[in-house]
């Protein structure tokens, strides 16, 4: 149960830190080319990336074998965990730029106007803006619900974590009507890499044949020694000159977007 719970968790975590992203291109889409492209793009990426959990997620499960899918599981959660652990190691120590919502907004909107005025009816420039925006967003949410969903068996409780998350930013979002930047993004990335890389561990020695002390219990025990690694790397980036932070150094949508969060 344990295992579940935290795994659910960091499900919602990763899916608000993706969606907070999206949903400052939709906005920035829909205010410079017109909502209803905006959301029409959005609303295809979404169904594109329900078919992929759909198409991928429900083979893995019945019929890739527990062990082999916990060693895959494991060595992904990994990659993703450590990849988002170094970047918020690195911003909240002063040595990267931390995401600036505000900016990707203005740099958005700047883009988009570039293209001209928007058509009568439809706009497709509006259109492929939003949908590249929550596609490229969504894959990384997908791995994670699929991931995490799979090993457990856990496949539907993680397409719903992710769906309260994205419905709790979206509503966040049409209160505060253009960007995000008020949410602690780098501390909510830094919490959901602690426990994916704490998960990819625990799966990975669990689908090679380990045997962890207090089984499950272990996951809590893996979190806390990766938030004392964590807290210990950030003192120790601190103690050292950061580099300067020149306005190319933040993570703009286009710059920082094809790469992990």
């Amino acid at each position: 149960m344990s295992a579940a719970v935290i795994s659910m968790l960091a499900v919602f975590g990763a899916c608000c830190v993706e969606a907070v992203e999206a949903l400052t291109i939709v906005l920035a889409a829909g205010t410079t080319r017109g909502w209803r492209s905006a959301l029409e793009g959005s609303a295809a990426a979404l169904a594109v990336l329900g078919v992929l959990v759909g198409a991928v997620g429900v083979p893995l499960i019945h019929y890739v074998p527990i062990d082999a899918l916990r060693v895959l599981v494991g060595a992904l959660l990994l990659v993703l965990g450590l990849s988002w652990l170094r970047k918020a190691i690195l911003r909240a120590s002063g040595h990267k730029a931390k995401h600036d919502e505000d900016a990707v907004y203005e740099e958005a909107r700047a883009s988009l106007a570039a293209h001209g005025s928007k058509g009568p009816r439809r706009d497709g420039v509006g259109f492929a803006v939003a949908f590249k925006g929550v596609f490229l967003e969504g894959m990384e949410v997908v791995l994670i619900v699929i991931s995490l969903g799979a090993s457990q068996h856990e496949l539907g409780n993680a397409a719903a974590a992710a769906g309260a998350a994205v419905v709790v930013v979206v509503t966040i979002g049409l209160l505060v009507a253009r960007q995000l930047s008020e949410i602690p993004e780098n501390t909510i990335k830094t919490l959901v890499g602690i426990m994916l890389t704490s998960f990819g561990l625990f799966w990975v020695g669990e689908g090679s044949g380990a045997h962890w002390p207090g089984s499950d219990l272990a996951i809590p025990v893996l979190i806390g020694v990766f938030a004392l690694v964590t807290a210990g790397a950030i003192a120790l980036l601190k103690t050292q000159a950061p580099a300067a932070a020149t306005a190319g150094e933040l993570h703009t949508h286009g710059a920082d977007q094809q790469a992990a969060p």
